[in-house]
Formats: C-alpha cells, sequence, structure tokens
C-alpha cells in the first residue's frame, strides 16, 4: 500500500489525491450577488447536507491552489450573505462546467453558460430556472480553513425555501431518485451519472437490531467465496435460525444434490454451500442463505 505524508505534497498533487479519492461528489452550482447587484454562478464540488433541522448545506470556495488567490463567490457571500444552491443534473452538467470559466469581475456566469436566470422568493441572487431543484439559503456562517493555496472557507447556509420541478417527483409528490438524474464530480475532468442502472437499495438497520457479523460461524466469517457485502447482509439478520430451521434446508433440492455429490469430502461441500448461499443472497433470500450456511 502506498502511504503519503500530507506534508510531503505540493498542494497540486494533494488536491489530486483527493479528489479521486473522496468521490463521487455532488456539485452545488451556487448563485450570488455582490453589494453593486453583480450576479455571480459558479459550480462547487466541495458540497454537501449537513444538517436537517436547522437545515444547513455547505459549501466551499477553496482559495486557487495555483496562485492563492479567493473567487468571487466567497466574496459575493461576504458582502451578501445570501445564496442560492441550485442541485445539478445531467441535463446541466456542461453548462455547469462552461460556468465554472474565470471570467473577470461582473461577468454574469448565468449569460455565458446559457441559463436562465429566475427571480428568488426571499433572496437576493436569482435562481438557475433549468435546475431540477433550487435551494434559496440565507448565509450563517463563514469559516475560513487556512490562508495558503488551497485552503477551504466553509459557507454554512441555512436552507428557507425548496423549490422543486413537478417531473421529478413520484405518485407520492417525494424526489423520485431514478427521475433527478443526478450528476457527481469525481477527480480530473471525470464525472459520474446516477442512471436506474446503477442505483441500488441497502436495508438500513435501523428499526432492526443485527446480529452483526461477529455472530457468524468462524468458517463463514473467513470463507473464500463469501464477499464482505455478503457478510454485511447476514449479519443484518435479526437471529440465527434454529436447529429446526436448518436441518429442514437439507431437503431443499440444491442442498441435496450438494451434500450427495460431495459425501467424505468437507472441504468441496463447503466451497459449494458457500456458492449455493452466494446465490441465494443475490436473490434477496439473505435468510435462506443463514440456514445453508449453518448445515
Amino acid at each position: 500500500m502506498l502511504t503519503l505524508k500530507c506534508e510531503d505534497l505540493s498542494p497540486m498533487q494533494l488536491q489530486n489525491y483527493l479528489q479521486y479519492a473522496i468521490a463521487p461528489r455532488p456539485i452545488c452550482l451556487a448563485s450570488t450577488i455582490d453589494a453593486e447587484g453583480n450576479v455571480n454562478l459558479s459550480p462547487f464540488s466541495f458540497f454537501n447536507l449537513f444538517s436537517t433541522n436547522p437545515p444547513v448545506c455547505i459549501f466551499s470556495p477553496a482559495r486557487r491552489v495555483r496562485d492563492n488567490t479567493t473567487k468571487h463567490t466567497l466574496e459575493n457571500v461576504q458582502e451578501v450573505g445570501e445564496v442560492v444552491v441550485n442541485i445539478v443534473n445531467y441535463a446541466m452538467v456542461q453548462q455547469t462546467s462552461l460556468s465554472s470559466t474565470e471570467y473577470g469581475k461582473g461577468v454574469n456566469e448565468f449569460e455565458k453558460a446559457g441559463f436562465t436566470m429566475e427571480t428568488s422568493h426571499l433572496v437576493k441572487p436569482p435562481r438557475v430556472s433549468e435546475a431540477p431543484v433550487q435551494l434559496e439559503c440565507v448565509v450563517t456562517q463563514i469559516l475560513p480553513l487556512g490562508d495558503q493555496h488551497g485552503a477551504g472557507n466553509l459557507v454554512l447556509a441555512e436552507i428557507k425555501l425548496i423549490h422543486i420541478k413537478e417531473e421529478i417527483l413520484d405518485t407520492e409528490g417525494k424526489i423520485d431518485q431514478q427521475k433527478i438524474d443526478l450528476v457527481a464530480r469525481l477527480g480530473g475532468n471525470w464525472y459520474s451519472r446516477v442512471t436506474p442502472e446503477s442505483l441500488f437499495t441497502v436495508p438500513k438497520p435501523l428499526t432492526t437490531l443485527g446480529i452483526g457479523v461477529s455472530a457468524l460461524p468462524l468458517s463463514v466469517r473467513q470463507s473464500k467465496v463469501l464477499t464482505g457485502n455478503d457478510l454485511g447482509l447476514l449479519g443484518n439478520e435479526e437471529q440465527l435460525p434454529n436447529e429446526d430451521e436448518v436441518a429442514e434446508m437439507q431437503w431443499n433440492a440444491n442442498v441435496k444434490d450438494i451434500l450427495d455429490a460431495t459425501i467424505g469430502d468437507e472441504t468441496n461441500r463447503e466451497r459449494e454451500l458457500h456458492e449455493f448461499a452466494k446465490e441465494l443472497i443475490a436473490y434477496g433470500k439473505v435468510a435462506d442463505a443463514l440456514k445453508v450456511l449453518l448445515l
């Protein structure tokens, strides 16, 4: 494993390693305004949701790595403590990238990127009409993390109004994760797109108490067939099956074939049972898989 001391790396090297490793990152297209009324629009992937009550998102206009200068977005929120956080999806990703061009002070990136300005209800900066979700925010705090090249400035933005395009809602009026078509930032010029094919669900152990991987037999924990994800799903089961349930599983047609074919061959028997259990897990039959593994 490559081990690097941050103090031995240049800001550019650090940025490269970290932005490739800490990804994907959601993209905030922040619209701001200065005291003279000049509008600015700029994307940030140092961005996320940090609180629900109060609803707060944070983004970081970092000092430029190459020359340590600050960005217009930071200067604007210092003058006028308001911002609209516009969420970026695939339909607007190329225009979003264009808006990151370092135009001079007073140049409106809405116009340069071809976005439509839409008047906000509570704050001075306009919204990006094309964005699927637009958050009108009040800046409550700005925390500088340093004064050197690449140092971040955390902008804490309390969300006051949420605008959502109806076409991304489901029948219950909630955001449909498959319809919003989000994109995210990776390292370098790489992006990722959240498509229906790339989505999957993970059962959250919030209302149940899983037995944990530690409750599984050593042979299962050290399996050469099962992955860490398989073990995580097994450990999320609420209880181990009882002896009768395990005994009943031996009459399963697939299990019976494995047991009959591997009489006297414990090594292959364990491997084949683990492979069958892995198939069951893939089909969502985790409880049955656990019974197979405990035979």
